[in-house]
């Protein structure tokens, strides 16, 4: 049987991001053991169905309504493991998962890599859609489904905190699971982002139906950074039940463009943002099953009558079966692990 082009796309581009993900993540040191037990020596496998996308929403002024593209991405599903703070992940987004998606439409990559190192957290954005829809409840003329295939979105972002508790508080325990958080912690964080992109299509995004000349536009891009501050903190609970939320706020002076036939529109300014992480599930040493979600607003900078936002989300769904392997596993895994280059502490157990 012959794989479609799309289907070995896919493919390809969730192997690459898992890797890069891995990559990243460093041996935990200097753990407070009574709230934090490393599980590293455990092979963890795990089945998973995840989503990700990227909205383009658009604020009609003075107005209870708003218009939100949505790109034609879909629900994976994948299969993956971790071991010795190495983490590989491979999904696909099956046909019979995604039975609203539309055939037959440009290829679009999406890398999200969401790393938790201790005392650290790591977000980076690499959106590039091709393709999306507005749904016809957003339409006040029109009961179907508005389709642009010939839309284009493109959004870069860095996000980087200090987590000021990360010898007591886990985030990789409720991302990963490559450790089991043992009593609940908390611990304010601060840090820094960055983000640009733009959007485009052959003609005007908004559909000439909807009566809206001076909102419309056919390009648009952005640029802004700044700092942000939050809090992260883990509520165990039961035996091995866990909750945890992480909350940040930022503020960015940035920049924006947007153009509409012979006309641009051009702003500085400063907006507010906000991310938004939750994770609910069950982590012990053999078993865990847990749900996660990431979530990203980018407010754009406002420029009347033009208010957007790029909002970002990363659910998922996670089944982990924990074992111990074999030594001669461990030490012929050690060899071939990339992480070995990156941390010198890292040992086969």
């Amino acid at each position: 049987m012959v794989l479609p082009r799309k289907l070995i796309f896919t493919f390809l581009i969730a192997l690459s991001v898992s890797i890069t993900s891995s990559l990243a993540q460093k041996k935990m040191s200097n753990l407070d053991t009574a709230y934090i037990e490393s599980t590293d020596n455990l092979f963890a496998a795990r089945v998973y169905f995840s989503h990700k996308y990227t909205d383009l929403l658009i604020k009609v002024p003075e107005e209870k309504r708003e218009y939100v593209f949505e790109p034609n991405s879909g629900l994976n599903l994948g299969l993956g493991f971790t071991f010795q703070t190495f983490t590989l992940n491979v999904s696909v987004p099956f046909g019979f998962l995604n039975p609203d998606r539309q055939e037959d439409w440009p290829f679009y990559l999406d890398l999200q890599a969401h790393v938790y190192p201790q005392k650290w957290i790591f977000d980076f954005y690499g959106q590039f859609y091709r393709g999306y829809t507005l749904d016809e409840k957003y339409l006040v003329d029109s009961d179907e489904k508005y389709l642009r295939e010939d839309m284009k979105l493109n959004s870069i972002g860095l996000n980087a905190n200090y987590l000021f508790g990360g010898e007591k508080l886990s985030l990789a325990a409720a991302f990963n699971q490559t450790a089991i958080q043992k009593k609940s912690a908390f611990s304010p964080f601060v840090g820094f982002e960055g983000y640009l992109g733009g959007m485009s299509g052959d003609s005007l995004l908004i559909p000439s139906s909807e009566m809206l000349t001076k909102l419309n536009f056919q390009k648009a891009k952005y640029f802004q950074f700044g700092p942000n501050a939050g809090l992260a903190g883990t509520l165990v609970f039961g035996k091995n039940f866990f909750l945890t939320g992480v909350a940040s706020v930022n503020y960015s002076v940035g920049y924006a463009n947007w153009e509409r036939e012979e006309t641009e529109y051009k702003k500085w300014g400063g907006v507010p943002t906000y991310l938004l992480r939750g994770f609910f599930g069950y982590n012990d040493r053999k078993f865990s099953i847990n749900v996660n979600y990431v979530y990203k607003n980018l407010n754009l900078v406002l420029n009347e009558p033009f208010d957007q936002a790029v909002n970002t989300g990363n659910y998922r769904l996670n089944i982990i079966y924990k074992f111990e392997v074999k030594r001669e596993f461990s030490e012929w895994f050690y060899k071939i692990n990339p992480m070995r280059i990156l941390n010198k502490n890292l040992k086969p157990e």
